[in-house]
């Protein structure tokens, strides 16, 4: 019987990550950048500040180079990259609200399309190394935009929230405009990097990241082609994930070695996401 193709395609991308298919593959280093956790649902914003969780693609500039969050260089457009200060700067490339998918095929292009970057905006929330408390770097982030004058580059805006309702309030209206959620970031926090509890992101679903071990057949409607993706978390748990594909992806699976985002509504009692569904392949 021939091999259906979505399992010959999951076995030539686990091929190219062995150590005789990987000789040709590029090093790149995952960049050290603070990551957040999920915040309680109840979480008093007393001492952070509040700004919107932006959908879109974490970047790094050095006053030099725009990188991904794993360090492979972004291909942006000269003209872009020359109105970038020459300060060191982390945040995310965003096109809107609800245009993920749009943005992501821009920023993954080896060579930069001019039109599709003209409404690509850099987001900036941090200075990678910079002193001071996060409320001080935010307001050197805010003077530096406001400096730049140009709409491609804009400081998120940080501000704090009286309480837990009015933090609800501002969660609901950004929910009910098409945002994803918000983030809290402690005011008094120094510059950090690794996973902290200073950077909170308070979402109505939970997400999370697992490393994709290949494609499970599938059954009835989904014979001969994928029927859920078996993937491995950061804590070594492994599970299938089966929602939240769509037909094409299911035609051409994400690559084994690759990293997926799911969402999920908390964990079982032994330690596996419930209601997993998955929601895009992290960008390299």
């Amino acid at each position: 019987m021939q091999t259906p193709n979505f399992i010959r395609r999951g076995l030539l991308a686990a091929l190219a990550l062995s150590p005789l298919g990987g000789a040709a593959r590029s090093a790149h280093k995952a960049l050290p950048l603070l990551l957040a956790h999920d915040a309680a649902p109840d979480i008093d914003p007393a001492g952070f500040l509040v700004s919107e969780k932006y959908d879109g693609v974490r970047a790094v500039w050095d006053g030099r180079r725009l990188r991904s969050r794993s360090g492979l260089p972004i291909a942006a457009p000269g003209w872009f990259l020359q109105r970038l200060p020459a300060l060191a700067l982390d945040g995310e490339l965003w096109l809107g609200r609800g245009r993920f998918e749009a943005l992501s095929g821009a920023v993954r292009r080896l060579q930069a399309d001019d039109a599709q970057w003209r409404g690509i905006r850099y987001m900036v929330f941090e200075l990678p190394g910079a002193a001071g408390t996060f409320e001080q770097r935010a307001l050197r982030i805010a003077a530096t935009t406001s400096a730049v004058g140009w709409p491609g580059l804009q400081a998120v805006d940080q501000a704090r929230v009286a309480d837990r309702a009015a933090l609800q309030v501002r969660l609901a209206e950004v929910l009910r405009a098409g945002g994803e959620g918000l983030v809290l970031h402690r005011a008094d926090a120094p510059y950090l990097t690794g996973r902290s509890p200073v950077l909170q992101k308070l979402k109505p679903l939970q997400d999370a990241e697992a490393v994709v071990l290949g494609p499970a057949p599938g059954r009835g409607r989904h014979a001969g082609r994928m029927g859920a993706l078996r993937v491995r978390t950061v804590d070594a748990r492994e599970f299938l994930l089966g929602t939240g594909f769509t037909d094409a992806q299911r035609e051409a699976p994400p690559a084994a070695g690759s990293v997926v985002t799911y969402t999920h509504r908390g964990h079982t009692d032994s330690g596996l996401p419930r209601f997993a569904s998955f929601l895009r392949v992290r960008e390299p």
